[in-house]
């Protein structure tokens, strides 16, 4: 599109990310304008499932965080053999819908990412409902196979939007802008502009 960028058209399958189930198919567009910024994303998708069973997992993974004896905390997940300890799947699913924010944003035509690690992860206690963490996580960029850190702060709560703020740096472009308020979904991200922290 003259004077604005790229525009694609896209229809793909979704699967879920445990189980690897059929989870529907999308139609999309996607913009990437020629000034640096995040893409312009619409889609529509055709679920499998319906809202009430992915609420219920939803409720399934809150609780299996809400109901540990002490807060969380771990490093390297998963390890250097491709293992992840059972008791700290529910904060590597949250790494994996948080970072995706942070790819996202940070995405262009000729650069993609994808999680590589979690470094470290560590649970605050909250008098609220909310569950929240402080990640750093290591993002691989393609195709320059460089690992990218970032520091995520991540808050959640079954029913509302997945909250992520995040700064990134790497040793050859320096430190990134990070983001503000983000607020996203495994479902699909939306940025909100805010304050860094």
């Amino acid at each position: 599109i003259p004077e604005s960028g790229h525009k694609y058209y896209l229809q793909f399958s979704t699967e879920a990310y445990r189980t690897g189930e059929d989870a529907g198919n999308c139609l999309a567009t996607v913009l990437y304008p020629k000034k640096k910024s995040p893409p312009v994303v619409s889609i529509k998708c055709s679920h499998t499932k319906d809202q009430k069973e992915i609420q219920e997992e939803d409720n399934r993974l809150y609780q299996r965080i809400r109901h540990q004896s002490k807060p969380i905390t771990g490093n390297n997940i998963p390890d250097s053999y491709g293992n992840i300890e059972p008791a700290l799947e529910p904060v590597w699913a949250l790494a994996v819908a948080g970072s995706s924010s942070i790819m996202w944003e940070k995405s262009t035509e000729t650069l993609g990412y994808s999680l590589a690690q979690v470094k470290s992860v560590r649970q605050w206690v909250r008098e609220d409902d909310f569950t929240e963490f402080d990640y750093t996580v290591l993002l691989h960029e393609m195709p320059t196979q460089e690992i990218i850190s970032c520091h995520m702060r991540l808050k959640w709560l079954p029913g509302h939007p997945l909250k992520v703020k995040h700064f990134c740096a790497s040793e050859s472009h320096g430190v990134d802008e990070g983001s503000g308020a983000e607020s996203g979904s495994a479902a699909g991200p939306a940025a909100e502009k805010g304050a860094n922290f």
